[in-house]
């Protein structure tokens, strides 16, 4: 078996996306970035899939960071280090434009390309013994203007700055005073939050998800880059559908609707 790999599991409307490298705290190789994207075109066509989780092996890490390890054979060269770079934003891009919602699962290290990982997913919810740091100014390293971009929509410039300047271990308390992650649970309370989570959106018509998703991503682009026709019609694709109908009947039967999805 390969050291490090990316997980996929399906679990009725629910898929899993695994970071496994326990014995680095779930270090990411170059091959684990393209697994994590070949994963999310995976879920994307799974058609009974409504939400996708992603969370890291074990109870000590979502995910620790790039595997340091492999940075002699990975990025030996400039040639090799832009061949890394276009796997980790095809990842990062994987996560954050999924059409289906994505919540990270934080449970222990969510460092450096870990961060990178979560703050591209929809929700963020971690565990109180959570802490997320980005310490590329530590390794002399520069951080990509893409993934820095999703960052600073999430938590405002001066928060960026600071993550980025210091380079230190940020707590879960931080992270949520912030706006960085969306809330916190107990350790032992995380995978029932989360799955309860997992079950109120599935639960819900599959096309308003969809149209929710997809406009907040067109509402963060500059405006003269918005595609105002695709959101309407995004809407319109709501209205009429036969979700929407089923809305109806089960608000006035007093039940809870059978959303199909189309």
């Amino acid at each position: 078996m390969p050291e490090g790999r990316v997980v996929v599991e399906k679990d009725q409307s629910l898929g899993r996306v695994i970071f496994d490298n326990i014995k680095k705290h779930n270090a990411m190789s170059q091959a684990m970035w393209d697994q994590l994207a070949a994963a999310m075109k995976f879920f994307e066509k799974e058609d009974d899939i409504r939400v996708v989780v992603l969370e890291g092996a074990g109870e000590k890490s979502f995910v620790s960071g790039a595997d340091i390890s492999k940075f002699e054979s990975e990025r030996s060269d400039s040639s090799r280090i832009k061949e890394y770079g276009v796997s980790v934003e095809r990842a990062y891009s994987a996560v954050q434009f999924a059409i289906k919602p994505t919540i990270a699962k934080i449970d222990g290290y969510c460092y450096g390309g870990g961060m990178g990982i979560a703050v591209c997913a929809d929700l963020r919810i971690c565990s109180e013994n959570s802490s997320f740091c980005i310490p590329a100014a530590k390794l002399g390293i520069g951080y990509g203007h893409v993934n820095t971009k999703v960052l600073l929509d999430l938590v405002g410039p001066a928060f960026t700055k600071e993550i980025f300047y210091t380079g230190r271990r940020f707590s879960s308390q931080e992270a949520l005073n912030m706006g960085l992650v969306n809330c916190i649970q107990p350790q032992d309370e995380l995978n029932q939050y989360v799955a309860n989570y997992v079950e109120i959106i599935s639960n819900n018509a599959p096309l308003s998800v969809r149209a929710t998703n997809l406009i907040v991503n067109e509402l963060l682009k500059d405006k003269e880059e918005r595609d105002d026709a695709f959101c309407r019609k995004l809407v319109e694709d709501c209205s009429d559908s036969q979700d929407i109908e089923e809305g109806r009947r089960a608000f006035m039967e007093k039940r809870r609707p059978m959303f199909v999805g189309y």
